[in-house]
């Protein structure tokens, strides 16, 4: 029997309730195909901030090291200052970790609706590969004269050819993988970040060309990229990009596959740990009430699966996913919507736990 030891992160808001449905969808798979998931749970977020002050110190990132995977609810506070809590853990836990992938599947389940008009499930299934530790996001930059006329702010977007290398293998990797269209489109904007994203061009067809030869490669620019998610999804097998870019592409693709409350992520080191959540945030305004959807924590929970290796349990996971929304008993995917239909976030994960066991 293989055992796994699983960080269980909480969070704010609606974070502990939807993780607790994950986690009884994922147990559920544990049992069917003889898996042992060894759990502990972390306080980290909001409350502990407020009580304590303290938000993720180093003997946390130290003690993550030691699992298999963690498996986050939800990150943020509306009584704590937008940034500290991201920064101070989502951030650190990615960066200290070196989760160097952002890993989004955007696919459109049935019964799912899109915004996307004359668009099914056949259209849209894609992944974005997004660089998830450098780039604009590391901090590069500074403030001189703030709060005068005179103020200068700079940001800089910094990329070593290792980190680029590193994020383009594991797109061309996963491609071949999918074996789907077995088509890699690197998004950038090479007309005008002409430093930056000609090293990410030149780095892609260099390793496409010597490593890769079997997967096609196409190009395209950001704003080309989002035009088409919208007009022509199934155009898209996987795409890379950098951290940035890949920021705003995936909340318009969560928005194309039929919302946050769908939507699931992975933070990626493939040779270390990894971190799994749901895609919305915490909504606070919900706690407590038992009406938040769950589906994007236990979409999460299967990738968990999927990327320990656990390729039969993940699956059954998405098959009982796919299998309670074409039962119609979930109404809508909103808080409104599950409330106003009779349903509950228990009552959603105790039926795709059953349907999990049988399916």
């Amino acid at each position: 029997m293989a055992t796994y030891k699983i960080a269980l992160f909480p969070g704010d808001g609606t974070g502990p309730e939807v993780l607790r449905e994950g986690v009884k969808v994922m147990s559920a798979a544990a049992a069917r195909f003889g898996i042992k998931l060894e759990t502990q749970e972390f306080d980290f977020g909001g409350e502990r901030y407020l009580k304590t002050g303290e938000v993720l110190p180093d003997s946390a990132i130290e003690e993550f090291r030691r699992f298999d995977a963690i498996y986050l609810g939800a990150i943020g506070h509306p009584d704590v200052k937008p940034g500290i809590l991201e920064k101070g853990i989502l951030l650190k836990t990615r960066f200290e970790l070196d989760q160097y992938i952002n890993l989004r599947p955007v696919k459109l389940y049935p019964t799912v609706e899109t915004p996307i008009k004359n668009k099914g499930p056949e259209d849209i299934d894609f992944v974005v590969v997004r660089e998830n530790s450098a780039g604009l996001y590391t901090g590069v930059g500074g403030i001189q004269k703030k709060g005068t006329p005179h103020e200068v702010a700079i940001q800089t977007m910094v990329y070593t050819r290792h980190e680029v290398d590193r994020c383009l293998k594991y797109a061309f990797e996963l491609t071949q993988k999918r074996n789907k269209a077995k088509t890699l489109t690197l998004c950038g904007k090479t007309n005008v970040l002409t430093y930056v994203y000609d090293l990410w061009e030149r780095a892609f067809h260099e390793m496409g060309a010597k490593e890769f030869p079997d997967i096609k490669r196409e190009y395209a620019h950001v704003d080309a990229t989002t035009m088409w998610m919208v007009k022509n999804p199934e155009w898209f097998d996987v795409i890379v990009t950098g951290n940035m870019f890949g920021d705003i592409i995936t909340d318009l693709g969560a928005m194309v596959q039929g919302g946050m409350g769908i939507a699931a992520g992975g933070n990626i080191n493939p040779n270390g740990v990894s971190m799994f959540e749901p895609i919305g945030g915490s909504a606070p305004k919900y706690t407590g009430m038992n009406i938040i959807n769950p589906l994007a924590c236990i979409f999460a929970g299967q990738m968990l699966l999927d990327h320990l290796g656990e390729t039969e349990a993940a699956a059954c996971v998405e098959k009982a996913c796919v299998a309670f929304l074409e039962s119609g008993q979930l109404p809508g995917l909103s808080a409104k919507e599950i409330k106003e239909g009779g349903m509950s976030t228990t009552k959603i994960g105790d039926a795709i736990a059953k349907l999990t066991a049988t399916v």
